[in-house]
């Protein structure tokens, strides 16, 4: 597997009663498990694929046997014509082949001549050798419906990949959201404490009116970066919440005091690896659901190509009944030559231009699906190597932001002793708390990032289900 084993046990952890009963938490893995319990789409994808399985039980019918009952009576000017009693029993078997037994009673002054007067029985067989023997239509339809399940089946699966990544994504933008708020309301609070400190020096005299106008403003410019972020997550939270139904089908809106579980450490962050790339390559070009689908799609075309070459051979049907007038003597009729019902007939258009026609079709089909597999094969395997490359990428840019982030803690945490000693300015210090939360907001958003590229690379695989 080229997925490392403790990259699932990361990703896949919790439960959804202990996230909301015990700390009103929320991690990627409860999305998840709700999404594919109760998600609308995913439940419809469901629902297809039962369509599918009801449609293969369906073709199977074809080789149900059943029972014909008919009943034909003419009685004028109490005179009785005619009184035609018929019944059949007819099992159709592989190879096209019918069997068929029956009883016949027809009785009347003026019944068909070519009718057997009185009681009699008959078993008999009917085919069509072409249709039949050469190429079991029967059976090609059957292994169609099969095919069709697999098809449906792969199809449930592309939609449960996407519909997954998209809860994904709206997880880690409700994280992103949810940290950047964190920060921002922080940073008023400490401003707010250094503004009351600077304006209680301005009053005592230790402070030049300047300095109140600036630690105002630095006030005010967080306090509209916070409101911007307050926006921001509540935002995320409704987008998050699109995913959110209960099992009754109703949706549900994500409470405001629940939060992301989870750590941003980055000793954990270097400690996850994909494994080989080439390895994700070779199981993506194996078990992604858009290539089984090809390969589904492929297979009926097939069966459907020989369906169509049957089309150009002559419709041949024979039809063959042994007759007797008692049904217990079956033994000793089938053997005899001289109650017998036979027929042949045979059809074939002269010009065979819509069985051609029909054939070319579905050779178009079959060249079509032979460019899509080349080009989905190519834009799957891309997806992957580019997800792959985002994902060392986002982890390299983790590990010098982090850098960049310490680097710029210090000179603000520096500054602002200079500042409580007198030896730096009001200036300073803010220009120096700015670019600290905005590196701590890139440091943020890189590492929501680097999350959900682990589950692009699944999706990209698709094994995001």
């Amino acid at each position: 597997m080229p997925i490392k084993p403790f990259i699932y046990t990361l990703l896949f952890i919790g439960c959804m009663g202990q996230a909301f009963a015990q700390e009103k938490s929320l991690s990627v893995e409860n999305i998840l498990d709700i999404v594919r319990k109760y998600h609308p789409v995913i439940k419809q994808s469901f629902l297809q694929n039962e369509m599918a399985k009801n449609e293969l039980r369906a073709s199977r019918g074809i080789f149900d046997p059943s029972i014909q009952i008919n009943t034909d009576e003419k009685t004028y000017d109490n005179k009785l014509y005619y009184k035609y009693n018929t019944s059949e029993l007819k099992i159709p078997l592989w190879y096209g082949i019918d069997i068929k037994a029956g009883t016949e009673n027809n009785i009347g002054e003026r019944i068909d001549p070519t009718l057997t007067r009185n009681k009699s029985a008959f078993v008999g067989v009917s085919m069509d050798p072409f249709r039949g023997i050469i190429v079991d239509k029967r059976n090609a339809v059957v292994k169609q419906a099969k095919n069709f399940v697999d098809l449906t089946k792969n199809e449930q699966l592309l939609v449960v990949n996407d519909v997954l990544l998209e809860a994904t994504s709206a997880y880690w933008n409700w994280v992103n959201a949810y940290f950047i708020n964190t920060i921002l309301t922080k940073s008023v609070q400490n401003n707010k404490e250094r503004y009351e400190v600077i304006k209680k020096s301005f009053i005592s005299g230790d402070r030049a009116p300047i300095d109140t106008t600036e630690a105002l403003t630095q006030l005010q410019t967080f306090e509209m970066m916070q409101t911007q972020a307050a926006v921001d997550l509540q935002k995320a939270r409704l987008e998050l919440s699109n995913y959110f139904w209960t099992s009754g089908g109703i949706p549900y809106e994500l409470e405001e005091d629940i939060i992301p579980s989870g750590s941003f450490d980055l000793n954990e962050i270097s400690s996850i690896d994909l494994g080989r790339l080439e390895e994700m390559v070779d199981q993506a070009m194996q078990t992604h659901p858009k290539l089984k689908m090809i390969n589904a799609k492929s297979t009926i075309l097939d069966i459907e190509k020989r369906l169509k070459t049957v089309e150009l051979f002559p419709s041949l049907k024979l039809n063959y009944n042994a007759l007797d007038n008692n049904l217990n003597n079956i033994s000793t009729f089938i053997n005899t030559s001289n109650n017998v019902k036979y027929g042949l007939s045979l059809n074939m258009p002269l010009f065979q231009r819509e069985a051609r026609g029909e054939l070319a079709k579905t050779r178009n089909k079959m060249e079509e699906l032979k460019w899509d597999r080349k080009y989905i094969s190519l834009e799957i395997e891309n997806k992957v190597r580019s997800t792959f490359a985002e994902f060392y990428a986002f982890k390299q840019q983790i590990k010098t932001n982090e850098a960049v982030l310490n680097a710029n803690k210090l000179l603000f945490e520096t500054e602002n002793v200079k500042f409580q000693m007198g030896e730096s300015s009001l200036f300073l210090i803010n220009s120096r708390e700015l670019k600290f939360i905005e590196t701590e907001q890139k440091h943020i958003a890189l590492k929501t990032k680097f999350y959900l590229s682990i589950y692009k690379n699944l999706w990209a695989m698709g094994s995001l289900n």
